[in-house]
């Protein structure tokens, strides 16, 4: 029911619709068919006889163009449609709850809103000593006009964008060389997946790589001098026919007039709290201003901007949110494909190190499911990060066919805080691939009392007794409270038919202090000093 306005300097859909995730997903679709066409093993194992496979260039980039511009167009009219207004200009912030917008040597117009939200999105970063001149030097943005495919291209950068650009260059007949300013390939991605995808996506292909390199200028034709990222001493010196500039994005943010309002950017990005609302060179709330997506640098990724656009708006219309950026999932859709949600090992172990708890990691190969051997697709891999103690999943990586779909139940259970007590409970139909995930739910071992369980850390309280109705319940002081407790205190008890646990608690504190969150369940005390608040929240 909000009045609505876009003011928009280019066309509608930013940076995914137009010059990213969308377009290259057309690009990718290409490669993938192009690559089982030409995978002779793949097809006779099939039992099917393909001739050579070829492709027309032109035809694979109009596909990719039509696709954006197809999405686009169905944009617009369904913000038409919502009664949207399109304002078309570049915004410039005058002063609180004031935009100013308008073409270049055109009259600005000057519009007053009750919120403004800031998502100028974010553009290619070009690293200093890279002259890009969009033919042989390109971005990210140039390559998925497709103008032309090099027999040698030189890739900066390894992520994301850089592995699903080598998939598009080799499947339709490119040699590639990585170049990598870190130790390893695939900086980002959890470390067991590298290591495989690195064995899959590279090895076999023909991609050779430098990592601990950056390049040092380039010139015409591409030559690529590559010297030592840390030394900066001169390493060698690569003549190719074209250099892909891979090396992530830089927040669009200038010229957005924060200055008038107090506002200092952070390397580019719009500061902002878990609510997504600016704040200023003070550390000051700016009223009725929120910044959204790769602008704010919380997560660069098109569905997180729009899941923070969606709780931007909870919030202005009276229903308070914050967004779990863990439980946002990441897909890089080479073939077969990589995704993840959470933490990766090594963050999980940082965490659990300066947590006091311990993790462990189950994993699941998708040589052992039914409908992966059915595509003959059975490389792959899937990865479960999570804490024995209370069954918390901290993390899922998951590589091999479909990938991208298959993280969004690891996501969900993120999200929702479902337990693996309970999710490794979920029926999943047969012959499916997420029957992937039903293995790795199962497979976790060591994870206390194997049942309905909930788990909740007690903060300072009073002393009595709690009832609790549940299959389980685990209760412990955390090893940080200033209470007069030792010992951790615990109680476990099962049942069948949500039996009542009784806890002695003894300790002190103030009443109207919270006990606990309760994220699940019934709960009461026979004391009437204790009561279950509409917030789910537990208190004395």
């Amino acid at each position: 029911g909000l009045k609505t306005a876009i003011i928009e300097g280019d066309v509608v859909g930013g940076t995914c619709v137009n010059r990213g995730c969308v377009p290259s997903k057309a690009l990718l679709a290409v490669s993938g068919r192009m690559r089982e066409l030409q995978s002779e093993h793949h097809m006779k194992a099939l039992g099917l006889q393909v001739s050579a496979a070829g492709y027309d260039r032109q035809g694979v980039a109009d596909h990719a163009n039509n696709l954006a511009s197809k999405i686009r167009s169905n944009l617009t009219n369904s913000m038409k449609a919502l009664g949207v207004d399109i304002l078309t200009g570049f915004g410039t912030i005058v002063g609180p709850q004031k935009v100013k917008y308008g073409k270049v040597g055109f009259t600005d117009n000057v519009v007053t809103a009750k919120d403004i939200i800031i998502a100028t999105g974010s553009v290619p970063f070009v690293p200093k000593g890279i002259e890009v001149d969009g033919k042989t030097v390109i971005t990210s943005d140039h390559a998925l006009k497709l103008e032309f495919v090099p027999d040698w291209i030189a890739i900066v950068g390894s992520g994301y964008i850089g592995l699903e650009f080598s998939d598009v260059y080799t499947a339709l007949g490119s040699e590639v060389t990585f170049i990598e300013a870190l130790d390893q390939l695939m900086p980002g991605f959890d470390p067991e997946i590298s290591k495989l995808a690195q064995r899959v996506l590279i090895n076999p292909r023909k991609i050779d790589y430098h990592t601990g390199i950056t390049p040092a200028r380039d010139g015409k034709p591409v030559i690529v001098e590559l010297t030592d990222a840390k030394t900066k001493e001169h390493k060698d010196t690569l003549e190719v026919d074209a250099a892909l500039i891979a090396t992530g994005r830089a927040p669009f943010t200038y010229g957005l007039g924060l200055e008038n309002i107090n506002v200092v950017t952070q390397r580019g990005f719009v500061p902002v709290d878990e609510r997504m609302r600016v704040i200023d060179a003070n550390g000051n709330l700016v009223p009725h201003l929120y910044c959204i997506g790769d602008a704010n640098g919380k997560m660069m990724l098109a569905h997180a901007a729009s899941a923070q656009g969606i709780s931007v708006v909870e919030q202005v219309t009276g229903r308070d949110h914050v967004l779990n950026h863990l439980s946002v999932p990441a897909a890089c859709f080479t073939h077969p494909e990589i995704s993840m949600v959470g933490l990766t090992e090594p963050q999980a172990r940082e965490k659990a190190e300066k947590g006091g708890f311990e993790i462990s990691v189950a994993k699941t190969s998708f040589k052992a499911n039914t409908k992966a051997l059915a595509e003959n697709e059975g490389e792959g891999l899937a990865k479960l990060i999570y804490r024995p103690d209370n069954g918390e999943i901290l993390g899922v990586h998951i590589f091999g066919l479909h990938a991208a779909d298959l993280i969004h139940e690891a996501s969900n259970a993120i999200a929702l805080g479902t337990r693996i007590q309970d999710i490794r409970l979920a029926v999943h139909a047969h012959p499916t691939l997420s029957e992937v995930l039903d293995e790795l739910f199962k497979s976790a071992k060591d994870v206390s009392n194997m049942g309905m369980f909930k788990y909740f850390e007690v903060f300072p309280y009073i002393g009595g007794s709690l009832d609790y109705h549940m299959h389980w319940i685990q209760v412990k002081a955390p090893a940080s409270t200033s209470s007069p407790i030792s010992e951790p205190v615990a109680a476990e008890y099962q049942g069948t038919s949500f039996p009542s646990l009784a806890i002695d608690i003894d300790s002190a504190a103030k009443v109207g202090e919270e006990i606990f969150h309760v994220n699940h369940g019934c709960a009461y005390s026979v004391l009437a000093a204790v009561s279950l608040c509409c917030d789910d929240k537990l208190y004395v």
